[in-house]
């Protein structure tokens, strides 16, 4: 149990939590939640050990295991599966005993006592799950979004994104009794974010994770911890509950607060009007040692909510724009303007029309991001048409907050430059003055508009773009990502102005409550296509758990039917000297393929061998032994675990040249 009893925390002067009482059970899921600024971040840092508490008394288990998503980005060549495997602190532990114990073992093979810890060695390596680490690993990887052909990528490859997904799913491979997650969703896709609270629900441990995804957190907690007022309150439910009983609460204290000021000033009149009278000297007194007495009900302190609201557009065209017939992609990395863009989606004919609200789903790596993009015109499309209506005004919203901002200048010198762009086409006062009032109205006060952009929080420069594109007025909305970093009151505020807006909307996100909230209708981009979504967000959440499921199916018969593919005759061709030639082919191909093939099925029969002589060993050194057959046995279930894993390395990169062959 995690307890808490009149714990003070202080952050410099600040004091976050002051006389804080709570308990958290064994097994738990705990949402923790709070404004920005409350104190979330060192609570966490309290329950990892890097912050102590200011007095009161604080105590976790310390037996306890504990893992936590590391904020820094991995810097590292190894490639995603080792990296992720390193996760696993038992298993790095037991690795580095080992080779210890095995280098005292090759100097002095005759004693009995290293013999043993040897053979323990190896037994508690086993127990450890050394056998299926690499399994384990590669299939958090997958589920987070990456491609199988990644699994072997330098980390140091892939971008800051998808590498604070591998920190992620290194610290899901930890063994944990506690876990500390901090904003685990804000990197995820849709179809990641499913798949994550999949694993959680099933996680045996005690977790505690700060997000600001409403449906998150109800997915995946039981509990909920506030903290407001330098103070821990723990509610029994998920998010919503919390809400519901939060609510009630504050509205029950709002009645006693008021029912205490009548009686206060009831008394206090009783006071003042008989304490000079020596017939009423008493009673007077009583009723001030009453006031004394009394516990006071504290009146709610108001929260000051963010709010604002697009303005209404100037025109609004319609169709807004038109895409017919177009492909969709993009030029490669590293690649030379020569050479021939990536297609992503083709065949794209679409309209959007005015009024219309439209989210855009997809598994990640489909093409969402590219779609928008290309109608932001952050891209050209690769073939066919995309028509704008005139007066298109496009308000767009880049996942990566950066790819809009500078990061030298100050959210002012954003506004001023922006206005002298729009020139006359500006609807507002573009007077210094009247920019800072309006950056106000975004929280964005006093120095805060000569603050640096680089050095703002995530929030504040999504909160700097939604200003931006405020002020520009726009009839169109393209919004990938918005709520990447912006909590649940920000949400909350996003979702009532996207709501109120008069123009065409088109939002990417994995925030579930807000597609629900503001979106009538889907788009599937997918199979490098884009389709209308014939049913609702439930419906796509099954759509993506089938979908993840269709894809294991295929990825164990792969190499099945890339054999298959290989030896099966094609359709003939009405040319005979095409066919001649094809047969040729097939016949090169089938050549090449048998030495493969041979090789794979002498691969297969050395795997049955030793998996066979790997569970016998297994076995025997559960029988009690000597120490020096328990110290073989263990070194050579040691080189069995090594050989079939370099086989099934083999294997797969056999099978690849098979499927290669196929194609």
């Amino acid at each position: 149990m995690i307890t808490l009893k009149n714990v003070i925390l202080r952050r410099s002067a600040k004091k976050l939590l002051d006389g804080a009482t709570v308990n958290l059970n064994p097994g738990e899921k705990v949402g923790l939640v709070g404004r920005n600024g409350a104190g979330k971040s060192s609570l966490f840092a309290l329950f990892n050990g890097s912050l102590h508490e200011d007095g009161g008394d604080f105590y976790v288990p310390k037996q306890w295991r504990m893992a936590q998503v590391a904020q820094d980005m991995p810097e590292t060549d190894d490639s995603a599966t080792d990296f992720v495997v390193g996760g696993d602190t038992r298993l790095t532990e037991l690795r580095a005993t080992l080779a210890a114990i095995e280098t005292a073992y090759e100097a002095n093979p005759e004693d009995a006592d290293i013999g043993m810890e040897l053979a323990h060695a190896y037994t508690d390596l086993a127990d450890a799950g050394e056998h299926d680490a690499v399994p384990r690993a590669q299939a958090l990887i997958l589920g987070l979004g990456f491609k199988s052909h990644e699994l072997d990528e330098p980390v140091n490859s892939f971008s800051g994104g998808w590498r604070m997904r591998l920190q992620l799913a290194r610290a899901l491979m930890c063994p944990s009794d506690l876990l500390l997650l901090d904003e685990p969703t804000n990197h995820l896709d849709l179809d990641a974010l499913v798949w994550l609270e999949a694993w959680l629900q099933k996680y045996e441990g005690t977790m505690i994770v700060i997000s600001h995804d409403r449906e998150f957190l109800d997915a995946v907690t039981d509990v909920t911890l506030h903290i407001a007022n330098a103070q821990l309150t723990r509610y029994g439910g998920n998010y919503s509950k919390f809400e519901d009983m939060r609510a009630l609460q504050m509205e029950q204290q709002q009645v006693a607060f008021s029912k205490q000021q009548d009686k206060i000033a009831h008394l206090q009149k009783f006071i003042d009007r008989f304490k000079a009278k020596a017939s009423k000297a008493k009673q007077a007194q009583s009723r001030v040692k009453a006031l004394e007495r009394m516990e006071k009900v504290a009146p709610l302190l108001a929260e000051a909510d963010f709010t604002f609201e697009f303005k209404e557009p100037g025109n609004i065209p319609n169709p807004m724009l038109s895409i017919s017939n177009a492909s969709f992609g993009y030029q490669a990395s590293g690649e030379s303007e020569d050479a021939a863009p990536k297609t992503i989606l083709r065949g794209v004919s679409r309209s959007v029309l005015a009024g219309q609200r439209i989210g855009i789903l997809g598994a990640n790596g489909q093409g969402k991001s590219t779609l928008v993009k290309t109608i932001a015109r952050e891209m050209g499309a690769l073939a066919g048409e995309v028509t704008e209506g005139k007066g298109l005004n496009i308000g767009y919203f880049a996942q990566q907050e950066l790819d809009v901002l500078r990061p030298q200048d100050n959210p002012l010198e954003h506004m001023v430059r922006m206005a002298r762009e729009l020139g006359s086409n500006a609807k507002e006062a573009t007077g210094e003055q009247a920019l800072r009032g309006f950056l106000g109205s975004f929280n964005f006060s006093g120095d805060m508009v000569k603050q640096p952009v680089g050095t703002m929080s995530g929030g504040e420069k999504a909160r700097l773009v939604l200003a931006m594109m405020v002020w520009q007025r726009p009839n169109l909305l393209l919004l990938d990502e918005p709520t990447n970093h912006l909590d649940l009151a920000t949400r909350e505020a996003l979702a009532v102005a996207l709501n109120e807006f008069e123009g065409t909307l088109m939002l990417v996100s994995h925030d579930r409550a807000l597609l629900r909230s503001v979106c009538d209708e889907f788009w599937l981009v997918g199979r490098g296509v884009v389709a209308d979504f014939d049913g609702d967000l439930d419906d796509y959440q099954r759509y993506l758990l089938d979908e993840a499921k269709r894809l294991r199916e295929e990825a164990k018969v792969a190499v099945r039917e890339a054999a298959t593919a290989a030896a099966a005759p094609v359709a003939a061709p009405a040319v005979p000297q095409q066919r001649k030639q094809d047969a040729q082919e097939r016949q090169q191909r089938s050549e090449q393929a048998k030495p493969i093939k041979r090789e794979i099925a002498q691969i297969d029969e050395r795997m049955a061998a030793a998996s066979t002589e790997r569970t016998a060993l297994e076995a025997r050194m559960s029988q009690p032994l000597p120490a020096a057959e328990i110290a073989d046995a263990g070194k050579r279930l040691k080189a069995l675990n090594d050989e079939i894993g370099r086989l099934e390395e083999r294997w797969l990169a056999l099978s690849d040249q098979l499927e290669a062959l196929a194609a």
